[in-house]
C-alpha cells in the first residue's frame, strides 16, 4: 500500500508564499501521476496541479496557473507545490494524490486517483 505524506501548510497573509511537499512511500509504476487537490469548507474537492512521472508533463488548474509551480524529485518520490501570490480564495485543505495508471482526459478528476494523503491546511488571511 502506497502512503502519501504531505507537509508545509500553514497560515500566510495574502500575497505571501508557501511550499507544500508530498512524499510517496513507493511508486508502483513508471507511468503514474502525482499531484494536488484542495477542498475548502462547504465545497467539492478541486484539482490544483499534477505531473505525469513518465515524460514530466505538468497540468494546472486555471485558477492557479502563473502563481503555483509544481516540481518533483525523482529519486525521492517527492513532489513540491510552490504557491506564490496567495489569495484568501486559496484557503483550503490541500491533498496529495497519486494515480497508478493516469489517462490524460481524467488527470483533473479526483476519482481517478488511487492514493491520497491526509491533507495539510493552508490558510490565507486578507
Amino acid at each position: 500500500q502506497v502512503q502519501l505524506v504531505e507537509s508545509g501548510g500553514g497560515l500566510v497573509q495574502a500575497g505571501g508564499s508557501l511550499r507544500l511537499s508530498c512524499v510517496a512511500s513507493a511508486r508502483t509504476s513508471t507511468n503514474w501521476a502525482m499531484g494536488w487537490f484542495r477542498q475548502a469548507p462547504g465545497k467539492e474537492r478541486e484539482f490544483v496541479a499534477t505531473i505525469r512521472w513518465n515524460g514530466g508533463s505538468i497540468y494546472y488548474a486555471d485558477t492557479v496557473k502563473g502563481r503555483f509551480v509544481l516540481s518533483r524529485d525523482n529519486a525521492k518520490n517527492t513532489i513540491y507545490l510552490q504557491m506564490n501570490d496567495l489569495k484568501p480564495d486559496d484557503t483550503a485543505v490541500y491533498y496529495c494524490a497519486a494515480d497508478r495508471s493516469p489517462i490524460t482526459s481524467t488527470l483533473r478528476v479526483a476519482n481517478s486517483y488511487d492514493y491520497w494523503g491526509q491533507g495539510t491546511q493552508v490558510t490565507v488571511s486578507s
